[in-house]
């Protein structure tokens, strides 16, 4: 998952990344901001998780004090879980949502995301990966059949569409198509949700 250059051209990194129950609500305008800052988004889904599963996702942290809060806040509503793709991606993603406490990013970089979304140091609206080895470890938690190699692309990424997301796109634009729904675009929203490749390990909402 590491950033490398090869024959094929640029390569970019995975992230995970959360948008946490308290900006749950802002979803639509939260992946406005992540798309404008050049990310992709590889995969998405969301999921009300368990404590259980919080738990073991979490399990680092189990013997911190702050351990019990960050289970019942993280399994107390909705979150959207994202495979952002993007060169640097570890790196860019901690840099836009910015410091973990949410009233000193407001001070020190008050257009990132905490800054924006965020409460405090624990309801702070994102998670992010702190490293390529989280990252793997992480993602694979939600999607372990993601596939770990670095994504290739060209510098304009014709390579990325072409090879990973053209050839589900076609068959979502063919169902929309056949159906003709009220509401094509979300139709089709839900239809590639329904029909990633990529299914998720834990069961979606």
């Amino acid at each position: 998952m590491k950033d490398i250059e090869n024959e094929e051209g640029i390569t970019i990194e995975k992230t995970l990344a959360i948008i946490k129950p308290d900006a749950f609500e802002k979803e639509y305008e939260i992946l406005d901001t992540i798309l404008r800052n050049g990310f992709f988004v590889l995969n998405k889904m969301k999921i009300h998780l368990s404590p259980e599963q919080a738990s073991e996702f979490y399990e680092e942290h189990y013997n911190k004090s702050f351990f019990s809060r960050l289970i019942h806040y993280i399994s107390s509503g909705y979150i959207i879980v994202l495979v952002l793709g993007k060169q640097n991606a570890v790196l860019d993603w901690r840099n836009l949502i910015g410091p973990t406490d949410s009233e000193k990013a407001r001070e020190s970089h008050p257009h990132s995301l905490r800054a924006l979304y965020g409460k405090d140091k624990e309801v702070n609206a994102f998670h992010g990966s702190d490293s390529l080895e989280s990252a793997k470890r992480e993602i694979k938690f939600f999607f372990p059949n993601l596939v770990e190699e670095p994504v290739a692309l060209e510098n304009d990424a014709r390579y990325f569409m072409q090879k990973y997301v053209n050839p589900t796109l076609l068959k979502g634009l063919t169902a929309l198509c056949h159906k003709k729904p009220e509401n094509p675009v979300v139709w089709l929203a839900d239809w590639l949700t329904n029909n990633n490749p990529n299914k998720p390990r834990i069961q979606e909402a």
